[in-house]
């Protein structure tokens, strides 16, 4: 079975290109493939690389859902408050991920 990131390593050619894209060392992907387990933090920086061929939901659905959020099928529609996630997409960790309730409590 091809994984998520095998499919990454494929669009770009190598693990190698793939480690030089994002500023690291090819032993540290070959840690992935054993752990079977891309690094949260890395999931974006390999999305956008890929062009979005390759999304964060399928590398790690635990972190990020099972799918894209979707957008409101009809102007003036809104998602309901519970489920909004505030996310920081510059240094991910799951700490940052909070539930937002009504007019944006943390909770």
């Amino acid at each position: 079975m091809t994984t998520p990131l095998d499919r990454v390593i494929e669009i770009l050619g190598s693990q190698e290109e793939l480690a030089a894209r994002l500023g690291i060392k090819s032993p540290s992907i070959t840690g992935w493939r054993n752990r079977k387990r891309i690094p949260s933090e890395r999931c974006i920086a390999l999305e956008e690389v890929t062009g979005g061929q390759v999304t964060r939901y399928e590398m790690r659905p635990d972190v990020f859902g099972a799918g894209a959020p979707h957008a409101p099928a009809e102007q003036g529609t809104e998602e309901s408050p519970r489920s909004v996630l505030r996310v920081e997409e510059s240094s991910f960790d799951r700490r940052d991920v909070r539930n937002v309730g009504e007019r944006g409590a943390v909770r």
